[in-house]
């Protein structure tokens, strides 16, 4: 396994230098980087890349030895409000010319909800709000497919693409070869279906398995009888199955951790590890 962790759960918002020391001195050598939760001083919004500026963070990040897994660019594709969809999709685009110049593995993102406020709304889950996803990522995959970058994206049970089936579906209308998918598998938890949880994952691997290639990790625990997050370790979450799929058919993923921190990073990856040597 290749592990990591997002940076800003390393550190705060601050200049590059001092946020990718930060990172090196923790001896983590893999990131997930959201360039504006992290870097201070910078306009990343649309309109503001030069190759010039990239190639400045790529030579801090080399200097240092920190390789950038996932470019996290967490948009709302499904937006109802057609000007802030447009404004993601451009500022998407974006950053695939930042992941191109830093060496990024891809650029990241989850699937949106029907709401211009991000709220949990049914329409998320209809047909309707799927077709609109189609097209924002439709035109991001033209765009990663003249730039030669890989589009990440993450399922999540209250998100446009809620459950394995409709991410295989997904996947297959996009057919693409520069979309590929980031399983965070406590995001297909839900309220309901969190007592088969090892079917869901189970199931995740059966139908797209073939395109995972990068993987969130935290645990969960009920609040109110909703899932919630807790540290790595300190939840419900069934580790083995995780890991048993990982070491069938993706030895060397790379793991990034999520919320966990410099204080427990490294005994994180310990006990993580620990589960995969077993299983």
């Amino acid at each position: 396994m290749n592990y990591g962790m997002r940076c800003h759960d390393i550190c705060p918002k601050g200049d590059i230098d001092t946020v990718l020391d930060a990172v090196r001195d923790n001896r983590i050598n893999q990131i997930q980087l959201a360039l504006g939760k992290s870097i201070a001083g910078y306009d990343f919004n649309y309109g503001h890349y030069s190759p010039g500026f990239g190639r400045m963070i790529r030579q801090k990040l080399d200097e240092r030895g920190i390789h950038v897994a996932i470019l996290g660019c967490y948009i709302n594709p499904a937006n109802p409000d057609e000007g802030k969809r447009r404004e993601a999709v451009r500022k998407f685009i974006e950053h695939l010319k930042y992941a191109k110049a830093i060496g990024a593995d891809m650029v990241g993102t989850e699937t949106g909800r029907y709401d211009p406020d991000f709220k949990v709304v049914p329409y998320t889950y209809t047909e309707g709000c799927y077709q609109l996803l189609l097209k924002s990522m439709r035109e991001i995959v033209a765009a990663a497919e003249k730039l030669g970058v890989i589009v990440g994206v993450e399922a999540v049970h209250d998100h446009t693409l809620y459950c394995p089936e409709l991410m295989r579906r997904f996947l297959e209308d996009i057919d693409s070869p520069n979309v590929e998918a980031i399983l965070d598998p406590v995001n297909l938890i839900s309220a309901e279906n969190y007592p088969n949880q090892d079917q869901v994952i189970d199931n995740a691997f059966k139908l797209y398995g073939d395109k995972i290639t990068m993987v969130h990790v935290k645990d969960f625990v009920l609040k109110d009888g909703e899932p919630e997050f807790a540290h790595v370790g300190d939840g419900l979450f069934h580790y083995e199955p995780l890991m048993r799929n990982l070491k069938a058919q993706k030895p060397f993923i790379t793991m990034l951790l999520e919320n966990s921190g410099k204080d427990r990073y490294h005994s994180d990856v310990e006990y993580l590890q620990k589960i995969y040597d077993q299983v």
